[in-house]
């Protein structure tokens, strides 16, 4: 049996690698959140949400059955007589969503972007967690190359857009079909020879897809891994043409980038172009990448629907935050803090708190009945720009006195133009110059 707490005095916590976060916190998540939306938006993404939970198979089939994330990394259970896992990734659910709502035959090139969690069961690290979250976009309909290098542009302009500029672009080709046959074959003839020196999961994966070896983090494999031939060496004509299609966009778009022959990524559903964007000077550990992506133009077929080319992205949001600092300014709206000293101050407190957050101002009320120094200190605590002040006083004078808590000024206002006033200095359209 699980060891579980039962004393009702006993302390409950978040699972292990799953993580809380507070208001304070949540406010920087905002930030990279519309910086994403905003981006992809001027790009001609639309929003897709699709459910969490998805049919086992849809990720066993697509995102493929030797890799590590359904090996080892899916959360997956049955109910009802159905087999559920909790969806390790987004590229998978989109593919199943515009195969199922017919979306090839609405439109010819389909846009899509996405936010939300996902759930893998690897080990928590610095910016990876078991439930972590990701923004990604997906673009069915465009063979490319152009398109590949405009996706790894929108995935630049959004980590520059978030101050993070000391960034690596890799690039990689895994070809199409029968590429990857040639190249399966030239690494079976590599590391059978060494298979003895690799480590258990790869000498189980090293007939099925050696592929896999590639990506491996085990030191032994990346010492086999080392003199491994490259996949550029067996591209086909069609497949060499738009890598280097590819490579011309990014040097039109002055996006500096390295050929990566090693690069592979940890998912079966990759053709032709791939990449990866590393933070280098980012405080990541030994993984540097904050952003990987690529084409798949074989999944929409393989789910049922036409043959579909189709190319997509994810990053993760927590190794953003990481790679943008710790000083990240969270940003908050200039709020009120309105304190109403004594009863008789109440009803006049929620009416002008209800029309300052009609105009859009947040505001919170404290009709706790403390003393002035009292309710100072906690406006000052609660991070307010501004603190209105109704006591009987000011209620027999018909004027309330607002303190600018930073500048540590203050108005007395007629009762008739304090949210006007206030609007004037902490609404959405004030601008932040001198109060």
């Amino acid at each position: 049996m699980p060891n579980h707490p039962t004393s009702p005095a006993a302390k409950l916590r978040a699972v292990r690698g799953m993580n809380d976060i507070l208001p304070d916190e949540a406010r920087k998540w905002h930030r990279v959140e519309s910086v994403f939306r905003s981006t992809a938006e001027l790009y001609g993404y639309g929003e897709l949400r699709t459910p969490i939970i998805e049919d086992t198979a849809l990720f066993v089939r697509q995102v493929g059955e030797t890799t590590d994330v359904v090996e080892k990394e899916m959360y997956s259970f049955e109910r009802h007589g159905d087999q559920l896992t909790v969806r390790p990734e987004g590229t998978a659910g989109a593919a199943r969503a515009y195969v199922e709502h017919g979306v090839a035959a609405k439109e010819p090139i389909t846009r899509w972007y996405y936010l939300g969690p996902m759930f893998r069961g690897e080990r928590p690290a610095k910016g990876r967690y078991r439930q972590f979250y990701q923004a990604g976009c997906e673009l069915y309909g465009d063979p490319g190359p152009v398109c590949d290098a405009e996706m790894i542009e929108l995935a630049m302009r959004v980590l520059r857009g978030l101050g993070i500029n000391a960034l690596t672009v890799h690039v990689n080709s895994l070809g199409s079909a029968g590429t990857r046959e040639r190249y399966r074959a030239a690494l079976l003839q590599h590391f059978t020879p060494l298979a003895a020196e690799l480590s258990e999961d790869s000498r189980r994966r090293l007939e099925k897809n050696p592929l896999r070896i590639l990506d491996s983090k085990d030191p032994k494999d990346r010492a086999a891994a080392a003199a491994a031939p490259s996949i550029l060496e067996v591209l086909d004509d069609a497949d060499r043409e738009h890598f280097a299609a590819v490579r011309a966009a990014l040097d039109a778009l002055h996006i500096e980038h390295i050929v990566d022959p090693k690069l592979v990524r940890g998912l079966d559903y990759y053709t032709r172009t791939l990449f990866e964007i590393k933070a280098e000077a980012a405080d990541l550990g030994a993984q540097s990448t904050v952003c990987g992506g690529g084409r798949y133009d074989e999944m929409v077929e393989g789910l049922g629907g036409p043959k579909t080319p189709a190319i997509g992205f994810a990053m993760g949001l927590e190794r953003i935050l990481v790679a943008m600092g710790a000083d990240v300014a969270a940003t908050r709206p200039a709020s009120v803090y309105v304190a109403a000293m004594g009863r008789p101050a109440i009803a006049a407190a929620l009416e002008i708190a209800s029309g300052l957050r009609s105009g859009g101002i947040p505001c919170e009320v404290d009709a706790r009945d403390a003393k002035l120094k009292s309710m100072l200190k906690r406006a000052d605590a609660s991070g307010a720009a501004y603190c209105l002040i109704i006591g009987e006083d000011e209620l027999s004078r018909g004027a309330f006195t607002v303190k600018d808590l930073a500048a540590r000024a203050q108005w007395e206002v007629a009762r008739a133009e304090v949210v006007p006033f206030l609007a004037g200095r902490a609404g959405p359209a004030a601008s932040e110059a001198p109060r």
